[in-house]
């Protein structure tokens, strides 16, 4: 989303919430409810070069927010009644599911504390390699190092390529194209890629993941609470439109076993990596049904339908840009006002849902 238009989503929002518009459409717009999608919850940084900030919330605001949820009266709800409501009629009250993406080890610190506080259900995607600490969480790395550096060479495409970083826009500017060209790799490209500069500009690939991610102990910890439901989400955290298709099958199989193995329980549900409409494809959302998932969940936004209106393995949810500390933005998107309609899935036109 470009700057302008990011500036007139906000004043649509504005304009909704507070002319009413959001209440007066919320029956027929809202579904039966909404996923909110979460990364990182920790206290806020100072740091003038944050480019993941979008994806960061503070624990503060993750405690208003359920606060929030429970005054406006949403039933707060896990990932398995979310399903099952997805598939019956409309009840009288709209849920909220919440996610957590990343497994930072920030969730733990930062996060947890305030969901067991309010004792409320939630659902954590996990990718087994950081937990197995072997996975790289390239995007951590290109933050450390473009942060430090003010010039940049690396091979993009068989050629050396420079890059001038003197001023924070330029930073930015830097940082969006290379994530968009690393998440685009094949995982031995990205590897080569990330080690690459890793090299060049003293970055510990696999320290930094280690330090910033969960591992199992951590996760051990967590799975003592009943409200904590894990998903899987896939071994290493590619976007699956870069692999081959037997590739992505296997992922989202050995993400499912090692998580099952070693949390000793089933793993229902699966989030697609980084999720948006470049990430996955139509074979993908097949795939997710046919390893045993009972719902896959995108970063599209949207709400969820009841009836069966919306797919289980292409469950919308909606990513919270951390940028934004307003509970009014979040009550306008929860209405669904914001979203087009949902188009009815082929079963539940069979079905005669509608």
């Amino acid at each position: 989303m470009t700057p302008d238009n990011g500036i007139l989503r906000r004043a649509r929002m504005e304009l909704a919430y507070f002319s009413g518009a959001f209440r007066l459409r919320e029956h027929e717009a809202g579904g039966a409810g909404v996923i909110l999608r979460f990364a990182r919850v920790r206290p806020a940084h100072r740091a003038r070069f944050q480019p993941l900030k979008s994806q960061e919330i503070t624990p503060a605001f993750l405690d208003r927010s359920i606060r929030a949820l429970k005054r406006w009266k949403y039933d707060i709800v896990g990932i398995d009644e979310a399903c099952r409501r997805a598939v019956t009629l409309p009840e009288r009250r709209r849920f909220v599911c919440l996610s957590f993406d990343g497994a930072t080890r920030d969730f733990v610190t930062h996060g947890y504390p305030v969901l067991a506080r309010h004792r409320v259900p939630f659902t954590l995607y996990l990718p087994t390699a950081f937990p197995d600490g072997v996975g790289t969480a390239w995007w951590l790395v290109l933050e450390d190092i473009i942060a430090r550096e003010s010039r940049i060479s690396l091979m993009i495409d068989g050629r050396e390529r420079h890059f001038v970083v003197s001023s924070l826009s330029d930073k930015y500017e830097l940082f969006d194209f290379l994530s968009g060209w690393l998440r685009k790799l094949s995982p031995s490209d990205l590897s080569y890629a990330v080690n690459d500069l890793g090299r060049r500009y003293s970055a510990d690939a696999a320290q930094l993941s280690r330090s910033a991610l969960l591992d199992w102990q951590d996760l051990a910890q967590l799975a003592a609470d009943p409200n904590v439901t894990f998903g899987s989400a896939t071994v290493n955290y590619s976007a699956l439109s870069s692999l081959r298709d037997a590739d992505a099958q296997r992922e989202m199989a050995m993400g499912k076993a090692v998580a099952e193995s070693a949390l000793r329980r089933p793993i229902k549900h699966f989030a697609f990596p980084f999720g948006d409409r470049d990430a996955f494809r139509r074979p993908h959302v097949v795939m997710a049904e046919e390893a045993g998932f009972a719902s896959a969940v995108s970063t599209i936004s949207g709400v969820v339908e009841a009836q069966g209106r919306t797919n289980l393995h292409a469950l919308p949810r909606i990513a919270w840009d951390g940028r934004v500390r307003s509970l009014r933005m979040m009550r306008v998107l929860l209405s669904g006002v914001m979203f087009a309609p949902v188009r009815p899935t082929r079963r539940a036109r069979d079905e005669g849902a509608i």
